[in-house]
């Protein structure tokens, strides 16, 4: 049999010879095994305003990274369930995650009260692990491949109300008594402990402290006990549902320190601060981030996505509080894949103890001790000139907050006493 050669046979066959390495790349990706990455994330239950926004988050990271190529070649799949904001859901997700769904690398869900009861199943398993908004959940474990995501520093328990009382300590006259409530939980546990430090690092003297049932739903005997020791400061650490609590209540009761706030979750959600609206005024409280000019810079991109999707899955439609950070710390451990070549759980944790990483939310991340950050991003802001009328408009940008710490991101002074932005 007799071959012709022609011209346009010569060429097809070189165009063929052309493309087929990109050709073969794509289809070698798109038939690889995937990097799975598992995880739980609060779908419901009162840390879903905010786990919602880190899911979202966690899967513009996933599109953002398959868009590009994978990792190590490969495509990543993310493999999470809801935990429902219940902890003792969360060991038997994380061996399903890792016995039958058999995930390469797992990270944490949100929140202390979450994180908490993961580590000991992934420290069986000797995975690395990245916690996310986790308040020293490591500090007992003390276990090498714990990471957290969550800018408080290598004294995580003090960060989230070091800034309040720094303001407080500025005024003079400078206040002198304070009053501690804190729901009986995790969090609310560690950032109370590191509330008490500050007080004695700032010289005040306590007049109250007492925790309280989560399942609280009735404030007005903790305010009114609060009102009897007429506190200068009052320092409340609680979770979404009694931060909305206490607020209501300390509106109702005309509770009115010289400073109130400190470690309250769930008032950086936006559903929150609409449902507050001006009871918020005066109050100082912990924050991770802004969009301020300066920290949206990097982020901005991630937040037209975001915002560009939220509201048609009815969640958070900002994002500003977990959404950036949900992308973030997936950002984290794709270096230390990357870095590694690897995705075994060792090489990665080694990776990220010796390296110093950058993401859309904060620079310059590294991690010291218990895998906490080696220098703390914390920030505290006052809510002030919000009225009834606030609208989405309002929480997009800067106008209602200020932020009073640390010094290098701050944005205005406070007003002070409490009752002046009341």
């Amino acid at each position: 049999m007799s071959h012709k050669l022609t011209r346009r046979g010569v060429n097809t066959g070189l165009g063929a010879a052309l493309i087929s390495p990109a050709l073969a790349a794509r289809r070698a990706f798109a038939a690889g095994e995937p990097i799975k990455i598992g995880f739980s994330m609060a779908q419901t239950g009162s840390l879903a305003g905010a786990g919602q926004q880190a899911l979202l988050g966690a899967k513009i990271w996933e599109e953002d990274v398959n868009a590009k190529g994978g990792l190590l070649g490969r495509p990543v799949k993310l493999v999470y369930y809801d935990d429902q904001t219940n902890p003792s859901l969360i060991p038997g997700i994380y061996t399903k995650l890792m016995d039958v769904d058999k995930v390469d690398l797992v990270v944490g869900p949100y929140g202390t009260n979450m994180v908490a009861p993961t580590l000991p199943v992934v420290m069986q398993k000797g995975k690395v692990f990245i916690g996310l908004f986790a308040l020293d959940a490591n500090g007992t474990f003390h276990y090498p491949k714990y990471f957290s995501m969550l800018p408080s520093g290598p004294n995580p328990k003090q960060s989230f109300t070091e800034g309040f009382f720094e303001v407080a300590s500025a005024q003079n006259p400078k206040p002198q008594t304070v009053a501690i409530a804190a729901e009986d939980a995790e969090f609310s546990h560690n950032a109370a402990d590191g509330a008490r430090d500050n007080v004695k690092k700032f010289g005040f003297k306590i007049v109250y402290d007492r925790n309280y049932p989560p399942s609280t739903t009735d404030f007005s005997p903790i305010i009114h006990a609060i009102q009897a020791t007429n506190p200068d400061l009052v320092v409340v650490c609680s979770y979404p549902n009694s931060s909305v609590g206490m607020v209501q209540s300390a509106n109702e009761l005309g509770l009115k320190p010289k400073m109130m706030g400190g470690g309250m979750v769930g008032l950086q959600y936006t559903a929150i601060k609409s449902k507050l609206k001006s009871k918020l005024n005066g109050i100082i409280n912990y924050e991770t981030w802004v969009p301020s000019p300066k920290l949206l810079a990097p982020a901005a991109d991630f937040f037209k996505k975001y915002q560009a999707r939220a509201p048609g899955l009815g969640i958070d439609p900002l994002g500003y509080y977990l959404g950036g950070w949900g992308y973030a710390y997936l950002q984290v451990l794709a270096d230390g894949i990357i870095g590694s070549k690897s995705v075994k759980d060792d090489p990665i944790a080694n990776y990220l103890r010796t390296h110093t990483f950058d993401t859309i939310m904060a620079s310059g991340i590294k991690f010291g001790k218990n895998g906490e950050w080696t220098k703390s991003a914390m920030l505290q802001v006052q809510y002030h000139g919000i009225t009834d009328a606030a609208n989405l408009d309002t929480w997009r940008g800067m106008s209602y907050q200020t932020v009073l710490q640390p010094t290098d991101q701050k944005t205005g002074a406070v007003i002070y006493p409490y009752a002046k932005a009341v």
